[in-house]
């Protein structure tokens, strides 16, 4: 799972990836502008975006994201601990505060709650679509019923197009997600593990699901 952490200040930034890398991918930015700019380029499963940042603000963050009809889970962090900021933050589209300083475990529980509440995250790490059941905890994978094989990508693949269904990814979306920007392969891969998982998946006629949008990328039928 992939999180958008924006966080002005740099010791606290480097903190919290540290304390959030070893259960989730994370990007980061440090001012506004780049904010918003990767939230808008890229699809996360939860943003947390402090309120009080240089350029942009976390409050006009949120709102530009939401007229894009990006509907990312969105954890406020702030030092202002005031019923009429927690109160604008949520009208604006925020969906939960945590305010400065906070312990590690309750920044993790934040941010559970919120992948529960949206869908992206169980109590059991388990994600389902149609007859297709992902195990997050074993990267066991049953169609139907009967087990199947996948390599780590398949699964990584699998899982971020199910997380994702009904909504067109470009292969750019997917590299950067699956294989990510430092990788030595070339997006080239994308096409490639399309058409692997789709074996994997045609003897239970799945395969079709996966859609190609010409010119785009892919799409799993929702």
């Amino acid at each position: 799972m992939r999180l958008l952490v924006v966080e002005d200040h740099v010791d606290l930034l480097k903190s919290m990836i540290d304390i959030l890398s070893d259960e989730f991918e994370i990007d980061s930015a440090t001012d506004g502008e780049e904010g918003l700019f990767l939230a808008l380029q890229n699809i996360y499963d939860a943003i947390i975006l402090d309120v009080m940042l240089p350029g942009m603000d976390g409050f006009d963050i949120v709102q530009r994201i939401r007229k894009e009809e990006i509907d990312t889970p969105v954890l406020f962090l702030t030092a202002k601990d005031s019923l009429e900021d927690r109160v604008k933050g949520l009208d604006f589209g925020g969906d939960d505060y945590l305010v400065k300083p906070f312990y590690a475990s309750e920044l993790k529980a934040r941010i559970r709650a919120l992948l529960r509440r949206s869908g992206s995250f169980t109590t059991k790490q388990t994600i389902c679509y149609r007859g297709i059941e992902l195990y997050g905890k074993d990267k066991d994978v049953m169609v139907d019923g009967h087990p199947i094989k996948l390599t780590a990508k398949q699964y990584e693949l699998l899982e971020y197009l199910i997380h994702n269904k009904g909504t067109i990814l470009t292969k750019e979306q997917i590299y950067d997600r699956v294989w990510g920007f430092d990788s030595d392969t070339t997006i080239a891969i994308v096409e490639v593990f399309i058409h692997h998982l789709r074996k994997k998946l045609e003897p239970f006629g799945y395969h079709t699901d996966i859609q190609t949008v010409r010119g785009v990328g892919y799409r799993l039928t929702d």
